[in-house]
């Protein structure tokens, strides 16, 4: 496992691609931006990069056109066909990135693709890192992710001054699909956690306790923790603005059920939240923020 905590530019201002410029992505293109590099950006929505644009960055019709003016290409997109469209084929980033570019895919997504385009980009002299994130929009603003790491340690060494702009943990965990085999335990974690908040303080309030008091009370000891401080005071008061979407949260977890199933692992806990974060999807609340699974027990 490598680290860094290097928060440097990393010498040289470099000229960096960002692609998917959303909740997060606007955020940390911005770090990148500010931190003295020439930014270059693709998004389905121009409107998602005006900010940016007017401070700076270059615009690029298309992701081939972006890659091929960059040194360094990042992506943080929906789901894994989107990563795979950017990634692979004859128009597409691998195919249109110089010899010696890093690719860094942010996007949760599966192993398997992120061990298919590290091929594809080895193949033709390029790096590529699969670097998913947690700690969503507040993270991605605070320049405070968590950012785990597949890859080589050479790609690792040369993106990681970057990722340092935009985290505070940038941690490499091995090769291809690592950072997303990372990813997929820490979205098992959460999904059990999350399943664990709304119970408790459903629990609180049917007991005709005060759950905010509750929430004072318990948020102090064992039971304590980012999602119980973090999320279950927006679960209390109605606030189920997103973060991070539901409908990419039922994503990651089902990639997860596959993954467990593949290795024969059985995880009830994993098994039961991606049923109830399903359900809470095709409710209507796909863009809600995954906190919403309390309307499940609040109404």
């Amino acid at each position: 496992m490598s680290s860094t905590t290097d928060g440097g530019s990393g010498g040289d201002a470099l000229d960096v691609g960002f692609i998917g410029l959303g909740i997060m992505g606007r955020h940390m293109a911005g770090h990148l931006q500010r931190a003295g590099h020439r930014l270059h950006v693709y998004n389905r929505s121009r409107g998602g990069a005006e900010a940016l644009l007017a401070a700076g960055a270059t615009w690029h019709d298309t992701p081939a056109a972006l890659a091929a003016a960059c040194r360094v290409v990042i992506t943080i997109v929906g789901f894994p066909a989107d990563v795979e469209a950017l990634y692979l084929g004859s128009g597409a980033i691998v195919a249109s990135a110089a010899a010696g570019t890093v690719l860094v895919d942010m996007t949760t997504s599966s192993p398997a693709l992120a061990l298919r385009i590290a091929e594809a980009a080895a193949a033709r002299g390029v790096h590529a890192l699969d670097a998913p994130v947690s700690g969503g929009d507040v993270g991605a603003r605070d320049a405070a992710l968590s950012i785990m790491v597949g890859g080589t340690q050479a790609a690792f060494d040369l993106a990681a001054p970057l990722l340092s702009r935009m985290g505070r943990s940038v941690l490499r965990q091995g090769g291809p699909g690592s950072g997303q085999h990372t990813k997929l335990a820490n979205q098992i974690v959460i999904a059990s956690t999350m399943v664990g908040v709304c119970e408790g303080l459903a629990y609180a309030r049917r007991a005709g306790l005060d759950p905010q008091a509750v929430l004072g009370s318990i948020s102090g000891g064992a039971a304590g923790g980012f999602l119980l401080s973090n999320m279950g005071p927006r679960m209390l008061c109605g606030d189920f603005a997103a973060g991070f979407f539901t409908e990419h949260f039922v994503k990651d977890l089902g990639i997860a059920v596959a993954e467990s199933t593949r290795m024969g692992l059985d995880l009830p806990g994993l098994t039961l939240a991606s049923r109830l974060y399903d359900e809470l999807a095709a409710a209507g609340h796909a863009r809600d923020g995954t906190q919403a699974l309390f309307r499940r027990y609040a109404d």
